[in-house]
């Protein structure tokens, strides 16, 4: 992915523009620029106003930015332009789903398990398909639900990562070191490495570069793995620390630490995964719990290019990472969103199937499965599916295939000489007509 570079400003010309403020239009068109947070190769077709050139305009957004601008990380000279739109998104995101925001929690408590590890999955599979997994959502989601041992590479990416978050979500509160770091990356590439002992070890050597996955073409030379430890060192302090000299908001921190952890490359292989993972924990360390219903790879896996795009245009232009911050907001306002129209989608379906609970004697599990042959007649269920469906065990599964069928609601059907698969029964629509 060729990125094309900034054009060189004059120290002159950047100095007179911070002096002397554009006029109001142009100062309207830089606001813009920089709420969205775009690089050159777009706002070199802004339309200028008469007098001002593209390069002239980028020069009144550098000045913009400059003025706003913090240093994140020294030893790499990371800055970032923390701009209005970044700072009001971290202000609502305080008020939809930090801290003590669970006691009036849009998740209510029968369906939170559900919810809980219907989201993890997600989780581990698109950031694992991110980095090649190619095994399909649907046989990940069965593989994980019942517990199945992974078949080849692709599943045992999805099954670490899987792992990896839960043991995340089991150890929020201790404190980040270079071993547990370690075991991180561990868990997440164990079995997946081409040599197993970089499975949990820093990189030996500076035999690593980020490769477009097309092209071949190199776009990112990580820094030298002498420098390494110290970068653990310094990763541990900032993810640790908690009355740092520089506030900068929680979210925006986990933002640095994503960043930096792709940058560095201190492992062969799973950098991304482990980055991705690192940036889930830091933020249920810092109180937003309902990180854990979010499936943040999977916004990031449909906007791939995207992603990618935000390190290059970070590396680009003067390690500035407000296209990688900018970036994630707009990713967890979209997984935000995602997270909210599903619960209210399985709130109307339970709603939906709660009429059939007039039918007497039968529980809210068993309503849902009449709805299903009630959307769909020709429906085949096994206790398989109602097993990984509701997260249940599959003798409580059997036991309310078996009550329905009772009534003469599902029939049994043989599939072959062992499994079984069950349709509509007999009395269903008389049933339904009762009610």
């Amino acid at each position: 992915m060729s990125i094309e570079k900034v054009p060189t400003i004059q120290q002159s010309d950047l100095l007179s523009a911070i002096i002397t403020p554009p006029n109001e239009e142009v100062e309207e068109i830089v606001d813009n620029i920089n709420s969205a947070f775009e690089y050159w190769d777009s706002v070199k077709y802004k339309e200028c106003p008469e007098g001002i050139t593209p390069t002239q305009l980028w020069t009144y957004v550098k000045a913009a930015r400059l003025k706003s601008a913090i240093i994140v990380w020294k030893r790499y000279g990371v800055s970032l332009t923390l701009t209005n739109s970044m700072q009001r998104m971290c202000h609502e995101f305080d008020m939809n789903w930090g801290g003590s925001w669970g006691a009036s929690s849009i998740i209510d408590d029968d369906n939170k398990e559900q919810y809980l590890v219907g989201s993890l999955m997600e989780e581990a599979i698109f950031s694992s398909q991110m980095e090649g997994a190619a095994t399909t959502r649907k046989v990940a989601k069965e593989m994980l639900r019942r517990q199945i041992t992974p078949k080849d590479k692709s599943q045992q990416m999805i099954s670490n990562n899987y792992q990896t978050i839960q043991f995340i979500v089991a150890h929020k509160d201790t404190p980040l070191s270079p071993e547990l770091l370690m075991h991180v990356h561990r868990l997440m590439t164990e079995n997946t490495m081409p040599n197993q002992k970089d499975a949990g070890r820093f990189r030996q050597n500076d035999d690593v570069v980020v490769e477009n996955g097309i092209t071949h073409e190199i776009v990112h030379t990580p820094p030298a793995f002498g420098e390494i430890p110290c970068f653990v060192d310094d990763l541990c302090t900032f993810f640790n620390e908690k009355n740092a000299h520089q506030f900068i908001h929680p979210i925006i921190r986990g933002f640095i630490i994503h960043f930096m952890i792709s940058y560095v490359h201190p492992f062969v292989d799973g950098n991304g995964r482990t980055a991705r993972a690192l940036f889930y924990w830091y933020m249920l360390k810092q109180g937003y719990w309902l990180t854990e219903y979010l499936s943040i790879s999977r916004v990031i896996a449909k906007s791939k290019k995207s992603y990618e795009k935000a390190f290059l245009y970070s590396e680009a232009d003067n390690m500035d990472i407000g296209y990688f911050v900018a970036y994630n907001m707009k990713v967890l306002q979209q997984s935000f969103k995602q997270l909210q129209q599903y619960i209210k989608r399985k709130q109307e379906e339970k709603k939906a199937a709660n009429r059939f609970l007039h039918i007497g004697d039968i529980n809210a599990r068993q309503a849902q499965i009449i709805k299903i042959f009630v959307d769909d007649p020709k429906a085949v269920i096994t206790v398989g599916d109602m097993q990984t469906k509701f997260l249940i065990s599959p003798t409580t599964a059997k036991t309310d295939i078996i009550g329905l069928m009772n009534r003469g609601i599902l029939t049994e059907i043989s599939f072959n000489k062992v499994k079984k698969g069950y349709i509509k029964g007999d009395k269903f629509e008389s049933t339904l007509a009762s009610i």
